[in-house]
């Protein structure tokens, strides 16, 4: 029986683990939304399929699916991949499922956040998704600490060893977390995540429909070693944004004292909804608009770490095999698994966006 546990993780002696360390299984939910993504969610579903079929060759992988596509999707997905039914309003676990935390016996346990759609922007309602959490640590009879703090998944990034990074533009925002200040916020982080070094930068991603969350912008490769999107146009908007974080980590440490070391990975050349795209998207009152021209938050960050891989999103753009390279010298002992995400990408996030790891106990 999972219990839901009164104290705080860090008095209990709980950590959140980098993504990078071991995992037991990935989380993914099963996206069906047609107001969401375009050609009735099939182009989705087929991406998606690719993607469990490649983590499951590396861990296992849990699949949450609705009632109405629950035999669409167990038909459709590889017999390995387990697939239970679940009641949910969107489909990124990565910002509605637990945090997993672990301690030093290997014992795990998860964090419940409060989830309101980004801040009310993302769609109508949202009462099924703000259960996520729960559901998934009754599930796998993990015990759960709850925290009153609006945030997302995609908001956190560790090293695992009591540094984290997160953005003010997600977090400290008035559609978030109206009534708490920057200090009380920094205080249910240390709290909840045990962490003793939390590096703040303004911005996530230009455009990023979460409300600028940290895994479009930068994560952590290694302990002090951390990928950050990059461009060299200086009349892009992310240009700045970009430089800001940019000077902002040059003058940061971690946790332990030690100076970050920053791999620069330039962003994919503008993403656009193409005409055909917003047409074949349901129109519904209440869900965030995607009108043709309407720029996509593209960006090479939103990759997933799994056990002795790496997930990566492509473009068909001149800086996929750049990007992927780069991972091979920092990571030669990983296989790095492209996927061409475009049909992920227009509901607004990424591979990263739709993952969620448990980590191995």
């Amino acid at each position: 029986m999972a219990l839901t546990i009164q104290t705080t993780p860090k008095k209990d002696g709980f950590r959140m683990p980098a993504e990078f360390e071991s995992h037991k299984s990935t989380w993914l939910m099963w996206p069906d939304r047609t107001d969401i993504y375009p050609y009735g969610a099939k182009a989705v579903q087929k991406s998606y399929v690719e993607l469990a079929a490649i983590i499951s060759k590396f861990e296992q992988v849990n699949v949450c699916v609705s009632k109405s596509q629950f035999q669409n999707a167990r038909v459709k997905l590889p017999e390995n991949v387990r697939v239970m039914e679940m009641s949910y309003d969107g489909g990124w676990i990565r910002d509605t499922g637990p945090t997993f935390l672990t301690n030093d016996k290997g014992t795990i346990r998860g964090v419940d956040w409060e989830f309101n759609s980004w801040g009310e922007q993302g769609y109508f309602p949202w009462d099924q998704d703000n259960l996520v959490a729960q559901k998934v640590l009754e599930i796998e009879n993990i015990d759960r600490y709850k925290c009153n703090l609006v945030l997302e998944g995609g908001s956190l990034n560790t090293d695992g060893q009591g540094t984290l990074l997160i953005t003010e533009e997600s977090v400290i925002n008035p559609n978030r977390n109206p009534s708490l200040s920057k200090f009380e916020i920094e205080e249910l982080l240390t709290q909840y995540l045990n962490v003793k070094k939390i590096i703040w930068l303004e911005k996530g991603i230009y455009l990023d429909e979460a409300g600028g969350h940290i895994d479009g912008l930068c994560c952590f490769l290694k302990p002090q070693v951390i990928a950050l999107t990059w461009t060299e146009d200086k009349n892009d908007p992310q240009y700045e944004i970009s430089r800001n974080a940019y000077d902002i980590l040059s003058h940061a440490k971690d946790s332990k004292g030690n100076k970050l070391e920053i791999v620069k990975m330039h962003q994919p050349d503008p993403c656009y909804i193409t005409k055909e795209e917003s047409a074949w998207i349901d129109h519904i009152e209440g869900t965030a608009p995607r009108d043709e021209g309407d720029r996509l938050p593209a960006t090479y960050i939103n990759f997933y770490f799994a056990n002795n891989s790496i997930i990566f999103p492509t473009f068909n753009d001149k800086f996929d095999k750049i990007n992927i390279e780069k991972l091979k010298e920092i990571y030669p002992e990983r296989q790095i698994m492209p996927i061409f995400s475009r049909s992920i990408l227009l509901g607004g996030g990424n591979i990263h966006c739709m993952t969620q790891q448990q980590p191995k106990a």
